[in-house]
């Protein structure tokens, strides 16, 4: 948590000095600290809205940080080091929900899975995944989630079939590791898995084309923060929903490009390109978290943890900001 709090320090310093104008020095912005453990193209939303300043339009100053994973995240939040944090519902999240921490979901940009199943060109199908190693993020968390239900879908286990998972890091690592034949498989956002398919490996299969609930890339917070803050979060809302349309105008293409590549470090804006391609079938118009994607993730972990099986979907939900704005006709 010292590493975030030294992040926020310096980025704060950095942004005063070459960002604060006078009109804004008389009214001071709100800090806020959005966390994420998520590294693809997911995240344009957000690099967009910091990058076309949709944030400070309603006053808040909004850091964005990317973390190790989603349990790192999840300790943030719990302990008061950040407000937010964007990402899908994983064991992690779940988890926390399950020890106490009051979490809910109040938007959901994303609700199905997405990205692909990438494999070693010796793979041809899932039934070859048998007996294989395939590299996630971390324990229960995103790319093992994702995968985990992709498996199911395709009727394999885990532990029946022998496949075996290798924690590695984001989606740049595994693309590499995958590229080094040091695993036989991960999921991939569609920005990684380009360069990829271009070298002949294999995609298993493109996520968001199976009939799999799941709430994939949205906003969570705690319901205290809500109530002590309510207008930030409403006003976070507003900033993502601002950026989503700025998104699906194509003559903003070349500016989401750029925000897109400098968000995910690639040398090239070319290289976001498959990315950008694929965020009009991911995003949603209507932000509203998916009850029914929250609940087959607790049928799936709940199999095995008491804690997480109590759990009801419907409690982990709270979409009254949504359901504003969109009385207000913004989406």
């Amino acid at each position: 948590m010292k590493i975030i709090r030294s992040y926020l320090w310096m980025t704060s310093i950095v942004w005063f000095v070459l960002n604060l104008a006078p009109s804004e020095a008389a009214q001071p912005m709100t800090k806020v600290t959005m966390t994420t453990g998520s590294f693809s193209e997911r995240e344009a939303a957000m690099f967009v809205a910091q990058d076309q300043g949709f944030f400070r339009r309603y006053g808040l100053d909004l850091t964005f940080v990317h973390v190790r994973s989603g349990p790192v995240g999840m300790a943030a939040l719990a302990g008061g080091e950040s407000q937010l944090h964007e990402g899908s519902v994983t064991g992690a999240v779940l988890g926390a929900a399950a020890e106490g921490t009051d979490l809910v979901f109040v938007a959901g940009m994303i609700n199905k899975l997405i990205g692909n199943i990438m494999a070693s060109p010796k793979i041809k199908s899932p039934s070859d995944l048998k007996g294989k190693v395939i590299g996630v993020t971390s324990a229960s968390g995103g790319s093992w989630m994702f995968t985990t239900l992709a498996l199911e879908h395709w009727g394999l286990d885990a532990k029946r079939d022998g496949i075996n998972f290798r924690i590695l890091g984001d989606e740049s690592v595994r693309s590499q590791a995958l590229l080094n034949d040091t695993i036989a498989a991960t999921h991939l956002g569609y920005t990684f898995a380009a360069p990829l398919k271009s070298r002949g490996f294999t995609n298993l299969a493109d996520l968001a084309q199976l009939p799999i609930p799941f709430q994939s890339t949205g906003v969570m917070t705690k319901r205290s923060f809500i109530n002590s803050s309510p207008e930030v979060v409403e006003n976070v809302l507003r900033g993502i929903v601002d950026s989503l349309a700025f998104i699906a105008q194509p003559e903003n293409k070349p500016a989401v490009l750029k925000s897109l590549a400098k968000g995910l470090r690639l040398p090239k804006v070319e290289q976001a390109l498959e990315g950008y391609e694929s965020l009009p079938l991911l995003y949603e118009r209507r932000i509203y978290p998916k009850v029914d994607g929250i609940r087959n993730v607790i049928r799936l972990l709940g199999a095995t943890n008491e804690k997480i099986r109590r759990l009801k979907a419907e409690d982990l939900v709270d979409d009254r900001f949504v359901r504003k704005l969109e009385k207000e006709g913004r989406f």
